[in-house]
């Protein structure tokens, strides 16, 4: 077959001079998305994209299967507040979620609809904080390709805006005070106040009072010494403490602050936790006798859950409460300390092996007293009560065929009942769902999650493997569309749970970040070859896919293995590991990566880097980069730049395409975006691996999820 024709991409002479050595970057130029040159070339390769789609004759088919496995409706725990509970639903064609109301009754009225705001589809739900009485609701949209996210405060009953914007508050923590009257919350300083170009977080924590202009709301924590701090906020119920974490970028270590708001415009914090001297994450929340509930990795890399006073800075004055279990890590816990109990309660959910447990423990000593019964091995998340006291709890269940189900615990009856949730247009699949252990080249052995057609089959199998590997993120057998549609075509689903995630704990993490991220890369490889040398799949059946971080780790993966491999979808990748602090929020995540600047850092980048890894003449496999038209979270170069390389690379016949999206954010898609892109992803991996929707016999049934 002729080698393909893509359109012209200058080759620079660009190249730094790094500490003595030389790192070439031939397609510096199209960092510039203004530069004309750059334009032109993005508009051909999007007429080279449509050229390409325009081929895949079972487009059709999947987007038949993708639409029978997708979900609708509530998908996440309501927040209870008051006399009312606060609920986000998707309804069937809908563009974006809207955010609901129910009363004491039952009775629903939409709150904020975003498409009446935004017609186009563009504007999304982001968050939304209800005040403590449930009497207004602090309220962030996201629209796509702008940096601000901007708060705007409802009156619940009247749906009216009664304060607000208040601008420049994107990845906010919100914390009301009692009354409803005032809120903290956390926004970058105004540009004019920065130097010219300056693109660090720069973030503050600020007072605002309702009614008062957002100009007035006074910095009370957050300085210029901290210019890529997050921070978190906490009040405690009667409202006379506060609570502050601050985390440099997605660091795996904070600091924690208390303050006593004698007055609340002016705080004075006290350093309980210091982050850095203890290497640990502490997360902390207030109890009814305003002492400390800590959640932390401190001497327990899988997590435990400790009290302390708020004058104890000292880790040695906790008292562990739930101790660790070190084959079961920490994911979450909540108090039930309504009045009406016989005794305060703790809920705790741990995943062993990837499916949660949730179990129920006395608050005062941790004592064990009965675990919850789940529907299934899968997984449970986002355990929410009334606040600012409830016997009630109420969180989200799904597996890889049932899309999230929201639950209710009733403290004082001991049930655990389902209450709402979200449903797909027609009938999942029957997967067979189950985890197995492979070994790394080093010897550590590896879970690898396999969802397969429950029919028997004798053979390998078309295969789509998935992974991410970064920032301690933990992979889990969740209910995703993408793979049921794959599943239901015939096709294996696979996800690794390389190091760099948390699905081991803590230690998980450091094995697999900063200098060790090499192993997260080979981890998948080996992930790849154990799936061909078992049989279950062949090298011209694998195709990989990976999502912002996971989308670096796929590249890589395929750069440094490109034999292994049919296809390589890459969706809001890293790429340039050299320069990827100069775009978006790289520079928050030195702790991950590691930085350029330094010279024994800069060489942990190269070695894995993939854009300074790619080898002409290689027959690499087919490629399809996806990603934002601009891209405020990892930068849109990334993209840009790899598909040059590799176009000019390549010595094989399979296609290295780019398709960009514009009005989205990074990995945030209105409805219909996210449907089509699913569908090119899906119809791009079946064509190079020959899995076909048409020739799918999976029946279309329950799960089954074998023993883990």
């Amino acid at each position: 077959m002729a080698r393909l024709s893509y359109p012209a991409a200058w080759r620079g002479d660009a190249e730094e001079n790094l500490f003595g050595l030389p790192v070439p970057d031939p397609y510096r130029w199209l960092e510039d998305a203004d530069d004309v040159r750059v334009r032109d070339w993005a508009e051909a390769q999007d007429d080279l994209f449509r050229a390409h789609r325009a081929e895949w004759r079972e487009r059709g088919s999947w987007a038949s299967l993708v639409d029978e496995v997708s979900s609708f409706g509530v998908s996440e725990p309501p927040m209870a507040r008051g006399s009312v509970m606060f609920l986000a639903e998707q309804s069937r064609g809908d563009e974006q979620r809207r955010l609901l109301v129910v009363d004491a009754a039952g009775n629903r009225r939409v709150l904020v609809d975003p498409v009446e705001i935004d017609p186009s589809g563009h504007t999304g739900l982001f968050a939304w904080w209800p005040s403590r009485e449930g009497e207004r609701v602090a309220v962030q949209m996201e629209v796509a390709e702008q940096p601000g996210s901007d708060i705007t405060v409802l009156d619940v009953r009247t749906g009216e805006t009664v304060d607000g914007p208040l601008p420049r508050a994107r990845n906010t923590s919100l914390a009301w005070l009692p009354g409803g009257d005032a809120f903290y919350y956390v926004s970058r300083v105004p540009d004019e106040e920065l130097a010219p170009g300056d693109m660090r977080l720069q973030r503050r924590v600020r007072l605002h009072r309702i009614g008062s202009p957002w100009q007035a709301d006074t910095p009370v924590f957050g300085g210029d010494d901290a210019p890529d701090h997050y921070y978190g906020l906490t009040v405690s119920a009667d409202g006379r403490f506060m609570a502050v974490t601050a985390t440099a970028g997605p660091a795996s270590h904070n600091d924690v602050y208390v303050a006593e708001l004698v007055d609340p415009r002016a705080p004075r914090f006290v350093r309980l936790v210091d982050g850095s001297t203890l290497g640990a994450r502490v997360l902390p929340r207030f109890l009814a006798d305003d002492s400390l509930l800590l959640v932390t990795d401190y001497q327990a890399p899988c997590g435990r859950i400790c009290t302390a006073n708020r004058h104890d800075t000292d880790p040695a004055a906790w008292r562990t409460l739930v101790a660790e279990d070190p084959h079961a890590p920490l994911d979450e816990c909540l108090v039930l300390d309504d009045p009406a109990l016989e005794r305060p309660l703790l809920l705790v959910a741990r995943s062993r092996h990837g499916a949660s447990t949730v179990t129920l423990h006395d608050l005062a000593d941790g004592r064990p007293l009965t675990g919850l019964p789940l529907p299934g091995a899968g997984v449970v998340s986002s355990l929410r009560t009334r606040l600012p006291h409830g016997h009630r709890a109420w969180f989200s269940y799904c597996d890889a065929t049932t899309p999230p189900t929201i639950y209710r615990y009733d403290a004082t009856s001991g049930r655990t009942e389902p209450e709402t949730g979200a449903t797909t247009n027609g009938h999942t699949p029957r997967i067979r769902s189950h985890s197995v252990r492979y070994p790394a080249a080093d010897g550590t052995e590896i879970t690898l999650f396999l969802f397969t057609p429950a029919e028997e089959h004798q053979g390998p199998r078309p295969t789509l493997l998935y992974g991410y590997g970064s920032f301690g993120m933990p992979m889990r057998p969740w209910f995703f569309p993408m793979a049921a549609a794959w599943v239901g075509a015939g096709g294996t689903y696979a996800v690794a749970c390389v190091r760099g995630g948390g699905e081991e704990g803590r230690h998980w993490h450091d094995a697999g970040r900063g200098p060790h991220k090499h192993r997260a890369i080979s981890d998948f490889n080996d992930a790849a070859a154990w799936l061909i040398d078992t049989g279950r799949t062949t090298r011209g059946q694998l195709a990989i896919l990976g999502q912002s971080a996971g989308g670096l780790l796929v590249t890589a993966a395929a750069v440094q293995r490109p034999d292994l491999y049919a296809a390589v979808i890459a969706e809001g990748p890293l790429c340039d590991m050299v320069r990827y602090e100069q775009f978006g929020l790289g520079c928050t995540w030195t702790d991950e990566f590691g930085t350029a600047s330094r010279p024994e850092q800069l060489q942990w980048l190269l070695a894995y880097s993939p854009y300074h890894n790619v080898t002409p003449e290689t027959r690499y496999p087919a490629f399809l980069f996806a990603g934002a038209v601009t891209d405020m979270q990892t930068g849109e170069a990334h993209v840009t730049k790899m598909c040059a390389a590799l176009q000019h690379a390549t010595g094989g016949e399979r296609p290295i395409l780019m398709r960009r999206e514009p009005d989205t954010a990074h990995a945030a898609f209105s409805a219909s975006k996210e449907r089509a892109l699913t569908i090119d992803i899906l119809a791009f991996a079946g064509k190079y691996t020959g899995l076909s929707p048409q020739e799918a016999t999976t029946p279309f049934r329950e799960t089954v999820a074998e023993p883990q």
